[in-house]
């Protein structure tokens, strides 16, 4: 039922204790089909999860998320309960406590959306929710970002990622405005829907919302003073501010870049902002 990479995947991100996890997923996934109503269609990928696009016995879709992370289980759901009213985030059909399980709506076409402009309303729903609590911190998916990146990049140099982190951290710890922060808002995570573009799969946390919007100012963006215009563009909280996000993650962007072997047009951009903070 899994394939070969998405078995490696998730060893890699869990280690091999994982292994019995990814052995019973084919019987958890009949034992929540039956409880559903569910027929599985097709496998999807994901970071922390494996996803299954379902029928639902009455013709509509669904996705199936498991993961073998009851922490990643447990704050995906309250996030998407947190954001409920929102039409620009998917909605929560079910959950399987037990089984870290969440049935998620389909959203048709489910195209990604590639082009910046609708984003700034959508940051701007997602802004648009009171702060809940019992989350973690931006601080804290901030310091897990950098973790992933020095296991996922053993031969950059220290200081390069040791700037960068820092300078994430100093907007982490110091941010006045506190919201419920979708925390992985790249343009695969935003798809269409019958009712516009739709945030999913969030990594939330709490505190500065501005985090969300650096895949958005570095979308087809090549120049500093491209970005400082996007900025501007994305109607964000704190312009200077939302720049300096952008400026600190450039070098996990570059590290993505080099990893896959990408060298394009916004690849001297990811360097030209690296340099400025060693």
């Amino acid at each position: 039922m899994l394939s070969q990479s998405t078995v490696d995947r998730l060893r890699g991100r869990f280690g091999p204790e994982v292994q019995p996890w990814l052995d019973g997923v084919p019987t958890l996934v009949a034992r929540l089909s039956a409880r559903w109503g569910l027929e599985v269609a097709a496998r999807m990928t994901g970071g922390t999860s494996v996803t299954f696009r379902c029928r639902r016995s009455d013709g509509s879709g669904a996705y199936l998320k498991l993961t073998p992370d009851p922490d990643v289980f447990a704050t995906e759901a309250a996030a998407l309960r947190a954001w409920s009213s929102s039409p620009a985030v998917v909605s929560l059909l079910d959950v399987a406590d037990e089984d870290n399980a969440l049935l998620i709506e389909a959203l048709e076409p489910g195209t990604p959306l590639a082009d910046w402009r609708p984003a700034a309303d959508l940051l701007a729903s997602l802004r648009d929710v009171p702060p809940p609590t019992g989350f973690p911190t931006v601080a804290d998916r901030v310091d897990f970002m950098y973790d992933l990146a020095r296991r996922r990049n053993p031969g950059v140099p220290g200081e390069l990622l040791d700037g960068s982190h820092a300078a994430a951290r100093r907007l982490a710890d110091t941010g006045s405005v506190v919201r419920l922060v979708h925390g992985d808002l790249h343009p695969a995570n935003v798809l269409l829907g019958a009712r516009g573009y739709v945030a999913i799969d969030p990594r939330p946390c709490l505190g500065d919302p501005d985090l969300d919007v650096v895949d958005w100012a570095f979308l087809d963006v090549t120049t500093v003073d491209q970005l400082r215009s996007r900025v501007a563009g994305l109607r964000v909280l704190d312009e200077d501010r939302a720049f300096e996000w952008s400026r600190a993650l450039a070098v996990l962007l570059l590290m993505s870049h080099v990893r896959r072997g990408i060298d394009d047009a916004q690849t001297p951009l990811f360097r030209q902002l690296a340099e400025t903070l060693v």
